[in-house]
């Protein structure tokens, strides 16, 4: 497929992305968080599973207290997710259901698209990470590359990396501009129509449920389904349930 070209003042567009905490445990890391966001010029930040911040969450956020201020908070992360075109989650380990890729390749991924569309980064629980049910909720599962057998990046430290492997792009350089994908939810909809035709014919049972279902949210997420693509699944899925 032939795919346009674009050159932009500012081909990053840091007022499109959405920094997405799943179950933070620790308050200050979330301080930590913003003042990440404010060295690299990223304003948005949305919180999953906390309802209000403690003090200890304004302390370390040094001149980045608005952006806590301006916090949403959502009860689930398909809720936070439904209205962006691409997300993008941080894992710290290999999934086997879940094609991980780099930091850098993720990156680049995100130059592939118009720079209008909304895009989510997501970071988990700084304990247990983000689950196979979460990570469901992404159309790309990076890694932050580290030495040996270190621990795995403070939540703070993974934000601030992330960020600002994004903010070191060049403003200036040439890239190709794949179709917008359309919003998460809508995404999702269309993965349930093909689960639900799967599952009726038998292909998706109890035993293989869980797996298949995880095989099939990374493909699909790996897809960033344009308008086009979602309308022509639909239309291909919905016949066939149909006739069911």
């Amino acid at each position: 497929m032939k795919l346009p070209y674009k050159t932009t003042s500012d081909s990053l567009n840091r007022s499109r992305f959405s920094i997405i905490l799943v179950n933070p445990q620790n308050q200050e890391n979330i301080g930590l968080v913003a003042r990440a966001m404010k060295n690299t010029g990223f304003s948005e930040l949305r919180l999953v599973g906390l309802e209000k911040f403690e003090q200890e969450a304004f302390r370390p956020a040094v001149h980045a207290k608005d952006i806590l201020k301006k916090a949403i908070f959502y009860q689930s992360l398909p809720e936070a997710v439904a209205d962006l075109n691409l997300v993008l989650a941080s894992t710290a380990r290999q999934r086997k259901a879940f094609r991980v890729i780099t930091i850098d390749e993720a990156a680049e991924k995100i130059r592939l698209f118009p720079d209008h569309i909304k895009i989510g980064l997501v970071f988990g629980n700084e304990r247990t990470g983000l689950s196979d049910l979460e990570l469901r909720q992404a159309n790309f599962v990076y890694f932050i590359p580290q030495a040996g057998r270190q621990p795995s990046y403070n939540l703070a430290a993974a934000v601030l990396i992330t960020l600002y492997t994004l903010f070191r792009q060049s403003a200036s350089e040439l890239v190709a501009e794949l179709p917008p994908p359309v919003s998460h939810k809508e995404q999702a909809d269309c993965l349930q129509i093909v689960l639900a035709k799967l599952e009726k014919n038998g292909f998706v049972h109890d035993t293989n449920r869980e797996h298949v279902t995880n095989l099939l949210y990374d493909l699909f997420g790996r897809m960033t389904l344009s308008d086009r693509d979602q309308r022509f699944l639909a239309a291909i899925f919905n016949k066939g349930l149909n006739k069911k």
